[in-house]
């Protein structure tokens, strides 16, 4: 393979890594969920286990540079893939009939074949309720919103259904979607995301350990707090003109001894800098910022640079990931986060590259699914706090 074709499949990656961010859309009125916030302890158990009989999980997969959700849509229950997004709100699925789709190899979702299934009406037209979503690498997905039962597993054995679930039946949808998906499911912070429809009895609480390697669970609820030896923990912020997303506060980040700290540039806050979003490969950084992060890797290698023109990744002739220091992420409240190699470096064929990416100051930070790969993730509303604990996730539930 030529370097040229490798850094192509590099940029193809990066394109990827922007699909989820981004999002707008419209929605129906009348769907809230107040999330209770309170700060206390990220290992308590939640009241209410034994009363429903267990936690909600769901398998996931992955799939190339994403993570892949399984869960049933509709009477009787139909499976479909859908990538885990922590930064957007809809679960959306590819629809039949399909004016303008992008290849999908399983089945489409059938509507007329679901007993279930019902359009939402406008309160102000009484017509089909629409909604357009588009991505920030112009990929999109347009259709109508409606109800359906939605189910996936619980840790009881018995399974976790959630009737009249509102989800948007997409008949118009293009962009770099994987063939093996089906759509999108969103765990934001909005009022129609997953975790807000499972009702406020969950806080919100969920947890992932995402592998490139074989199967993993994301767990709901009380199953899904993360704790124990090497877990540390950090604040989680919400914005209001940014309400749905995650936000962490990153205060410095060490490039092996090199403790570079966000104070002092403009990225640095006290209430939130970037957000954690599972539907980004890649790690975001500011320019500004990066390039001091950057210039401090270059510093440490000793291997002859690759330069390839509109190509923004650190890159270097050689075929180990090894010639690279260890990066520490340092998130508010002394969550020293160490992060392994392949978390923030890759290698191909005699080319290894690390695989942050520079954007400019209008852009969102973002800490991607590559660099939380083998960790353990937990998302704590109700305490304000996102939880890592590093580990083997491919033999996490083996």
């Amino acid at each position: 393979m030529s370097l040229a074709t490798i850094m192509m499949l590099l940029v193809l990656q990066i394109i990827t890594s922007l699909l989820f961010t981004a999002t707008a859309s419209s929605s129906p009125n009348g769907f809230t969920i107040d999330l209770i916030h309170r700060r206390s302890n990220s290992s308590r158990r939640l009241p209410y286990t034994d009363q429903l009989g267990g936690s909600p999980y769901a398998n996931t997969v992955f799939d190339n540079t994403q993570y892949l959700m399984k869960l049933q849509i509709g009477t009787p229950p139909f499976e479909i893939e859908v990538v885990i997004d922590t930064g957007s709100e809809i679960l959306w699925t590819q629809c039949l009939p399909c004016l303008n789709c992008y290849n999908q190899l399983a089945p489409m979702f059938d509507p007329s074949k679901s007993s279930t299934y019902k359009e939402k009406r406008c309160k102000k037209s009484d017509q089909s309720c629409p909604y357009e979503l588009i991505y920030g690498d112009g990929s999109y997905s347009k259709g109508v919103f409606a109800t359906d039962t939605v189910t996936i597993q619980s840790t009881s054995g018995k399974a976790f259904v959630m009737p009249e679930f509102t989800f948007g039946c997409g008949h118009n949808n293009s962009g770099t979607l994987s063939p093996n998906t089906s759509g999108i499911v969103g765990l934001d912070l909005g009022a129609l995301s997953l975790t807000s429809q499972m009702g406020e009895k969950y806080y919100g609480v969920f947890s992932y350990c995402f592998s490139a390697k074989g199967s993993s669970k994301i767990n709901f609820g009380d199953n899904a707090i993360v704790s124990g030896a090497g877990t540390v923990s950090t604040d989680l912020f919400m914005k209001t003109e940014k309400p749905g997303y995650y936000y962490l506060n990153l205060d410095a980040i060490s490039v092996g001894a090199n403790r570079i700290e966000t104070l002092g540039t403009p990225f640095h806050a006290s209430d939130g800098n970037m957000i954690i979003d599972s539907g980004s490969t890649y790690t975001h950084l500011p320019q500004g910022y990066c390039n001091q992060v950057k210039e401090a890797v270059e510093s440490f290698v000793q291997a002859d640079r690759v330069t390839v023109p509109d190509v923004q990744l650190l890159c270097y002739n050689s075929d180990s990931i090894e010639i690279f220091p260890v990066i520490t992420m340092h998130f508010s409240g002394g969550a020293d986060l160490v992060l392994e190699r392949y978390n923030m470096y890759g290698v191909s064929r005699g080319v290894a590259c690390m695989t942050l990416v520079c954007g400019d100051p209008t852009q969102l930070a973002i800490f991607g699914n590559r660099a939380q790969n083998n960790i353990l993730v937990g998302y704590d509303p109700s305490s304000l706090l996102v939880s890592f604990k590093p580990t083997d996730c491919s033999a996490l539930w083996s």
